[in-house]
């Protein structure tokens, strides 16, 4: 088979197998960089609260290795990927999911009312922990990486340390406009490299050391946290950074898709992971002293420096999977009203997921940057990870247990042993890594914290705007209630009113009415809106609805929160399927030609002193909105025959 250009088209299984490539490159760098500092973490974060004796050794790489295939194969790979919401990913996307089901589930009461909104609160809490995790990820594992230099090449200042780590981030957060599939491609042949060395490097010990096997099996991990309570909640707060990543494996399957992510993992990632950590295991049941750095002392000192430059490189890439994981929770934040708008760059004509929010990267480097040099090495930066993630993991297994009842129509009592099982592994996990607070795992809470209110203050500040708007602008039926007893003059042409709230009449077109005192032969009001699905079908994006007024027409574009905001594609497509011409005649070719005219209106959000809002966030909401560019959509707007009316809107 053939493509129209004539080249050979790419065998199916030819393109899951560089889809999984790709995936390798971006999905799986956090997890996959989790070997270079989980097992130290283990038994020196707290100075030697875990001792370190063969039976603590095997039981710590058994309960390492049962947490990541419990958390990350079971929960995530084989449960929460099928739970993604019409291809994307993330805790927002879950959250609306759940929220749907459970909508459709039954009547409307007011506990479901109450859920509902409980929910949607949930959303936004989860979302704000994954940027605590998207800011100490990339720090984590790049100082990690780079401080191997210290085994490589010991007589290398440690001054270096800091500047090198610096430079890798700046060079990757640089890299970012290039766009994920493109960072894939490049990324995934390294990733795969570092995925064999990882084997290979834990083959050895293995061998050598072959008592280290019993790890494989779960029985001496609960005996080492039921024998050693103590120990193992120590070690149980180092244990979950073996899991990182896997919220951000979640939110990119809109960049690849479910099947190459999971078949990658168990194909390739989990069995690397699984003989890297028994090897690290081994190796200190061979040398107690390799503690120090049980990962950089499996290969012999000449390779070190190789190891090194290698597990920079892939430490890179770790860091790659939550700032794509990030821009696409940013841009369904944004669609919902959680975030003001950013400048959205779709890196991939064929992809809609693959975006590029040019703000987000400025941000995270600059709060990426401030750890590093407040926390300064990856051992106290380890204190400071941990409990975002755990607690980001409730979360989601809360949301995926209501979706099995509400969504998937399990039995009662199979969604409630599943909650149970993930309770029995996670909540552990989670008050273990509360004892970190003191010592640094408040910087992920207090970024979180930061983010629910800035996600919070903006939605409620949008829901004043809209209510002041009603109240001054009236609805489109009041607009017709005045033009029927004024009767303005009626002049040639078409007049396109485009317009974000659906319930409002544009107070562009009130002004411009009331100071000509005509209206044009015909008149479009074009509603944007954004539904809680993140695509809707192209035939289902325009409605147009004629009113008594003559002349008078609503338009209403309906766009998910994956979609991209082209209002005036959205038209072309319409148009040429016969829709919108069949029932307004020219007025698609004159929107789309440009010899219409389009007046956008603009709201000035200015602060008073009216009650149910503190004043302080309603500054914030106006800083908000000021540092907002315009509307997506406007920018297919043929620019030469637009204007706008601007009017002042207290909040």
């Amino acid at each position: 088979m053939t493509t129209r250009s004539g080249a050979h088209a790419v065998p199916r299984h030819g393109a899951r197998l560089a889809a999984g490539t790709a995936a390798l490159g971006v999905v799986f760098g956090d997890i996959g960089t989790s070997p270079l500092y989980v097992l130290r973490a283990v038994f020196t974060v707290h100075h030697g609260a875990v001792p370190l004796t063969d039976a603590t050794v095997v039981g710590a790489v058994s309960a390492l290795i049962w947490t990541v295939f419990l958390i990350v194969a079971v929960k995530y790979v084989l449960l929460v990927l099928r739970a993604d919401n019409d291809g994307e990913g993330g805790v927002i996307a879950l959250a609306t999911l759940v929220r749907s089901r459970v909508a459709a589930a039954g009547t409307d009461t007011a506990g479901r009312r109450r859920l509902l909104a409980a929910l949607g609160g949930v959303g936004v809490f989860g979302a704000a922990l994954f940027f605590g995790d998207a800011v100490i990820t990339p720090a984590i594992s790049v100082l990690s990486a780079v401080e191997g230099v210290r085994v490589a090449v010991p007589w290398l200042p440690n001054s270096l340390i800091l500047p090198l780590a610096l430079g890798v981030l700046t060079a990757l957060f640089a890299a970012q406009r290039r766009g994920t599939e493109k960072v894939g491609r490049v990324f995934g042949p390294v990733m795969l490299v570092w995925f064999f060395t990882l084997a290979a490097v834990g083959v050895p010990q293995i061998l050598a050391r072959p008592a280290i096997l019993a790890a494989l099996s779960p029985l001496p991990a609960v005996e080492f946290i039921l024998g050693r309570p103590l120990a193992g909640f120590f070690a149980a707060g180092a244990l979950v950074l073996a899991t990182t990543g896997a919220e951000a494996l979640y939110a990119d399957i809109a960049h690849f898709g479910r099947r190459p992510i999971q078949e990658t993992w168990f194909a390739v990632v989990l069995p690397a992971l699984v003989l890297n950590y028994l090897g690290q295991g081994a190796g200190l049941l061979r040398d107690p002293a390799r503690v120090a750095d049980p990962f950089f002392t499996l290969v012999p000192q000449h390779f070190g420096f190789l190891l090194v430059l290698l597990a920079t490189a892939a430490t890179v890439i770790a860091s790659q999977a939550v700032i794509s994981g990030a821009f696409s929770v940013v841009r369904q934040a944004i669609r919902l009203g959680h975030l003001p708008r950013m400048r959205v760059v779709h890196t991939s004509e064929r992809a809609s997921g693959q975006v590029y929010i040019p703000a987000v990267t400025l941000l995270l480097y600059c709060a990426v940057v401030a750890v590093i040099l407040i926390f300064r090495d990856s051992g106290r930066l380890s204190s400071a990870y941990g409990l975002a993630v755990c607690t980001d993991f409730l979360v989601t297994s809360t949301l995926l247990c209501l979706l099995t009842r509400f969504g998937w129509r399990w039995p009662a009592w199979a969604s409630a042993l599943l909650a149970i099982c993930l309770a029995a592994v996670e909540l552990p996990l989670a008050a273990a890594n509360a004892a970190k607070i003191a010592t640094g795992g408040w910087l992920p809470l207090l970024i979180a914290a930061v983010l629910v209110i800035v996600m919070d203050t903006f939605r409620r500040g949008e829901a004043r705007v809209r209510a002041a708007r009603l109240a001054r602008e009236g609805t489109l039926d009041q607009l017709e209630e005045r033009l029927a007893l004024r009767q303005p003059a009626r002049i040639p042409g078409t007049v396109v009113y485009p317009h974000s709230l659906v319930e409002t009449a544009p107070f562009s077109l009130l002004a411009t009415t009331a100071m000509s005192r005509s209206l044009h032969q015909r008149v479009i009001v074009l509603s944007v809106r954004t539904r809680p699905v993140p695509h809707v079908p192209p035939g289902e994006r325009l409605t147009v609805q004629r009113t008594a007024t003559p002349g008078l027409e609503h338009w209403t574009v309906d766009l998910g929160f994956a979609d991209d905001a082209d209002v005036v594609g959205v038209l072309d497509a319409a148009g040429c399927a016969g829709r919108v011409t069949a029932v307004t005649g020219t007025a698609a070719s004159e929107s789309r030609d440009g010899s219409a005219l389009w007046v956008l209106s603009r709201a000035e959000v200015t602060v008073t002193d009216s009650p149910g809002m503190a004043r302080w966030r309603k500054r914030l909401y106006v800083l908000l909105t000021r540092l907002a560019p315009p509307p997506q959509w406007t920018r297919t707007l043929p620019g030469k025959r637009c204007v706008t009316v601007s009017r002042r809107v207290p909040v």
